[in-house]
């Protein structure tokens, strides 16, 4: 999206309208996309929900709006018309800041998303390290809620979900590294491409280098494990604990800021299902090659690309409301075991098991 300024500089364009032209034509398609994103959310959040009281044998939302579509968008406006409570003896600035900062995270993260061939705001060489550093800063937002709030409680569930993010994060660097290996770049468009041409070819298989299958495909279990832990969801939700810490780091905040908190906190959610899709199941491409559309014009192609990769999320999303919906919460001990005592060894010894692969063999896949 914004290679039209390049575009309207390459082709002569140079005067101050041409460059404010194109600077307000991607500023626009940027807004475009946030919307489509949030719109998605709030339908999303209604999944999960109808998830959850499903596997309870429960209704779920299903009042407002026809089977409970406008849910969402009911506590919006709620969320929105409440009165914001601020604790007396809360550091006020801080305290609203900390929500600001963890939205305005959760939403530049997506700015080098790639959704469909060529529909991506920014296409950097090195995608995965931009995620890296935003998902890093991420953390301030909570233990900066957690501590401003002034309250034992949120302070706990801050410092419990700093250390739980911190430590995913690990293992997490070292499956993507495996990706990266075998794509051989950070750029996320050039990862998608690499596994065009069928599900066989989709790093989470990988059954076009049968001998890497079992140890990709492990990392694809790890890595939706770890986002799950790296994203607060249960079993992991620990930060959250109800009945040790009420609420977590957000149990002082009410009204827009809780709102700001929550919609960045699924955001992230379906950030780590956009990655899950990108890394291993192949992005925009469809499971077998379909070489009927190759006269199809781009717009049609990008469509296409475009639903692939909306199914692809939305099941991993389903995924996610399922975990959460059916996995009993662990206990901390365990979760810090989990994350230093196996993913971290075990993503390790597959870093090297794919790089000695592709040393061995001369080339990526």
């Amino acid at each position: 999206m914004s290679d039209w300024i390049e575009y309207f500089s390459l082709n002569g364009a140079s005067d101050s309208a041409s460059f404010w032209w194109a600077f307000w034509l991607v500023l626009g398609q940027i807004g475009l996309f946030m919307a489509v994103l949030l719109i998605s959310l709030a339908f999303l959040l209604l999944l999960d929900r109808k998830v959850w009281a499903g596997v309870m044998l429960r209704k779920g939302p299903n009042v407002v709006g026809p089977f409970g579509l406008l849910q969402s968008f009911s506590d919006f406006g709620k969320f929105l018309l409440k009165e914001i409570v601020i604790p007396a003896g809360a550091n006020k600035t801080v305290f609203l800041l900390a929500p600001i900062l963890t939205l305005v995270l959760a939403f530049i993260a997506w700015a080098v998303v790639p959704v469909a061939p060529g529909w991506v705001i920014s296409d950097l060489n090195v995608g995965l390290l931009y995620l890296f550093a935003i998902s890093s800063l991420g953390v301030y937002g909570i233990i900066m809620g957690g501590w401003a709030s002034n309250s034992k409680y949120p302070f706990l569930g801050g410092l419990r979900s700093a250390a739980q993010m911190i430590s995913y994060e690990v293992s997490m660097g070292f499956i993507i590294v495996t990706v990266i290996l075998l794509a051989g770049s950070m750029n996320l468009t050039e990862i998608v491409n690499n596994q065009a041409g069928g599900f066989w070819n989709w790093h989470g298989f990988s059954l076009n280098n049968i001998l890497l299958a079992p140890v990709m495909f492990g990392m694809f279990v790890m890595f939706f494990i770890s986002a799950l832990a790296e994203t607060n969801r249960p079993p992991f939700d620990l930060p959250e604990a109800e009945s040790e810490l009420v609420a977590g780091y957000q149990v002082e905040y009410s009204s827009t800021p809780y709102l700001l908190f929550m919609i960045g906190e699924y955001l992230n959610i379906v950030l780590m299902c956009a990655m899950l899709t990108i890394l291993f199941f192949g992005g925009w491409h469809g499971p077998f090659p379909m070489s009927f559309a190759a006269d199809w014009p781009e717009w049609m192609l990008a469509l296409g690309g475009f639903a692939w990769f909306g199914l692809k999320i939305l099941f991993f999303f389903f995924l996610f409301a399922m975990v959460k919906a059916m996995v009993p919460r662990y206990r901390y001990d365990q979760l810090m075991r989990l994350g230093w005592k196996v993913f971290l060894p075990l993503s390790l010894g597959a870093v090297l098991i794919v790089s000695g692969y592709i040393v061995y063999t001369g080339g990526q896949s």
